[in-house]
């Protein structure tokens, strides 16, 4: 027992030693690793890395056991690896910039409001929004079962998906919103994007969800209005044409069955 315990301190000496720096970088990486795995633990993102670890553990084997032709053809593989993780997950990838840039640019909004004086245009985007032609449409919508999509535009540049749909550019109203998502209408089929007090564009396509716990009741509108709000800072408003109910979407999560007056009270503290 003796022995051991006199060769305790010489095993410690042996361990490299970690500095304040070592830590702070540890817990970054941890805290980085966890919230990549929280975003692909409910898509196929996450199956398909187990699959790549179990292919690189195989080829460590073959090699190790002198495998010749199995560690070349999963060497080649390997050798090529990069490439294909980038083709695979060029969706999530696009998601994560586009989630990066959205904080940064909200952050720095956060600055440029406490020197609003800096820029005129700040005054324009922080004027208050008219909420009663959206609720009002809502709720007609609503008791006539006519199925809408609203996307309300906050911190993102949003050109590529007004550039699927058409430009409108007129002033918000409760008619005009009805009257784009009359079935008759051409531009009903689609999301209608708004700014503030303006309608910018009808009949836009909007990316679907491909979350995996959605409920499979729901419709590709709603899947559709859930999508946009995994990838960009905007609330989706949606009335189902099955059962005239109103739900919005904002971070990729979907709030069922609001009153009118539920939904005036969260968009006038969210816009």
């Amino acid at each position: 027992m003796q022995p051991l315990l006199t060769l305790l301190p010489a095993a410690i000496q042996g361990f490299p030693k970690l500095s304040l720096i070592d830590i702070i970088d540890i817990l970054l990486v941890t805290i980085l690793a966890y919230q990549i795995y929280k975003a692909v633990r409910e898509t196929n993102v996450l199956r398909i890395f187990w699959a790549v670890i179990i292919i690189y553990v195989l080829w460590q084997l073959s090699t190790l056991l002198n495998m010749r032709l199995m560690s070349t053809i999963l060497g080649q593989f390997i050798s090529i690896g990069l490439i294909l993780l980038i083709i695979v997950f060029q969706p999530e990838i696009r998601r994560f910039l586009l989630l990066v840039g959205t904080k940064t640019s909200m952050s720095g909004d956060t600055v440029l409001k406490r020197f609003r004086f800096w820029k005129k245009s700040m005054s324009d985007q922080n004027a208050a929004v008219e909420l009663d032609p959206y609720i009002q449409a809502c709720m007609h919508m609503s008791q006539s079962k006519t199925g809408a999509l609203i996307v309300f535009i906050r911190q993102n540049e949003v050109g590529d998906i007004i550039g699927t749909g058409e430009r409108i550019d007129a002033v918000v109203s409760s008619a005009l919103l009805e009257t784009l998502f009359f079935k008759n209408s051409p531009l009903h089929d689609g999301a209608v994007l708004v700014k503030g007090n303006k309608v910018v564009a009808a009949r836009c396509i909007l990316p679907v969800s491909s979350n995996l716990n959605i409920d499979p009741n729901l419709g590709l509108r709603h899947r559709s209005a859930i999508g946009v709000t995994e990838q960009l800072d905007v609330i989706s408003v949606i009335v189902s044409e099955e059962t005239g109910a109103i739900s919005y979407a904002v971070g990729g999560e979907i709030h069922h069955d609001v009153t009118p007056v539920q939904l005036r009270s969260y968009l006038s503290e969210a816009l």
